[in-house]
């Protein structure tokens, strides 16, 4: 007869609870449609919040409202800057600075045309009329004048040198006209002009302007020791020096120049007023100063005075006046050049 075994006792609990231990085994299988388990992250791992749901429709609004925002703030300021009154110290600087380019923006021949008539600008009121023979590229003012007349420009500044050298209808006599745009504001341009008015510094033969020679052969010897009489002008509404220097058309040498409003009193007897070249440098300083004024004057009233004729630019052309033509430049005397739009 056989026993069945005796199971063995039972071993105790370590906690003294009388339950067994839990003995660790396989995972249960995990059942279609459950949720995963929980599971903590492990130690040292940081836990963020999770962010807060984006509303689209919130944050578009959010920027509109700050575009427009920014619009009407920058309309506003845009609004007070133009209905803000220019000052009359600023209007004059602006038109300094649309007058300083008109060397630029000008055909030639609104500054220095091809032929001046002078009524009435002879000796006695003779009728003059003068020809074109020279146009000199346009420049700085470096050795452009004698010293003391470089000394006094220096002050105003020189931006560009404009000059043009006529010839009157009997060929006798020659004159150099000269523009020199300055880099003044008002201010300077006005201050200069009264200290040649109270100084008479437009009396002065240490300021006599340099002439500019010419292919023609009144002229060719046009130099600094035949500069009989002379004008010396700076202008207050446009930043220009305008002067004139004028000689005998042979070539004579002129010990001692007299300044042009000296030669045209009423008994001057100097070698350049009995030859009226007094009479010859007022007259086309007064023609080449009213020709700017005015072309000064469209432009302010058009803002656009380039637009009614060819943008110039004082390149050297080929000249041509009385069946002469003017070489004294290099790329002139290289042969024709066809004429475009400024010198002609």
């Amino acid at each position: 007869m056989s026993f069945p075994p005796v199971p063995s006792p039972r071993a105790a609990d370590p906690r003294g609870t009388g339950h067994r231990p839990i003995v660790p085994g396989p995972a249960p299988e995990p059942v279609p449609g459950d949720r995963p388990p929980l599971t903590e992250p492990p130690r040292g791992t940081p836990v963020h919040p999770a962010p807060p749901p984006v509303h689209r429709g919130r944050l578009t609004a959010a920027v509109l409202c700050l575009v427009l925002g920014a619009g009407l703030l920058g309309g506003a300021a845009a609004g007070v800057w133009l209905t803000t009154p220019e000052t009359e110290a600023d209007s004059a600087e602006r038109l300094f600075e649309e007058r300083r380019s008109l060397w630029r923006e000008l055909p030639v021949e609104a500054i220095f045309p091809t032929e001046l008539a002078g009524e009435g600008a002879g000796p006695g009121g003779a009728d003059r009329h003068w020809s074109r023979v020279a146009v000199a590229p346009d420049s700085d003012c470096v050795d452009a004048f004698d010293p003391a007349l470089g000394d006094l420009l220096a002050d105003v500044g020189c931006h560009r040198l404009l000059r043009a050298t006529y010839v009157d209808d009997t060929e006798s006599a020659v004159t150099t006209v000269g523009l020199v745009f300055t880099e003044a504001d008002p201010a300077g341009m006005l201050a200069l002009a009264r200290d040649i008015d109270t100084d008479d510094l437009d009396a002065r033969a240490d300021l006599l302007p340099r002439p500019r020679a010419g292919a023609h052969p009144a002229a060719i010897g046009f130099g600094d020791r035949q500069r009989a009489t002379w004008t010396l002008r700076a202008l207050t509404d446009v930043p220009v020096v305008v002067w004139a220097v004028s000689g005998f058309a042979d070539g004579r040498a002129v010990p001692e120049p007299v300044p042009a409003a000296e030669a045209v009193e009423k008994g001057a007897d100097s070698a350049a007023a009995l030859a009226g070249l007094g009479h010859e440098a007022i007259g086309i300083t007064d023609r080449i100063e009213r020709r700017l004024r005015r072309a000064a004057a469209g432009l302010v009233e058009e803002n656009d005075a380039a637009a009614a004729a060819p943008t110039a630019s004082f390149i050297p052309l080929l000249i041509r006046s009385a069946g002469h033509t003017d070489r004294s430049h290099p790329a002139v005397a290289a042969g024709p050049v066809p004429p475009v739009g400024g010198l002609a």
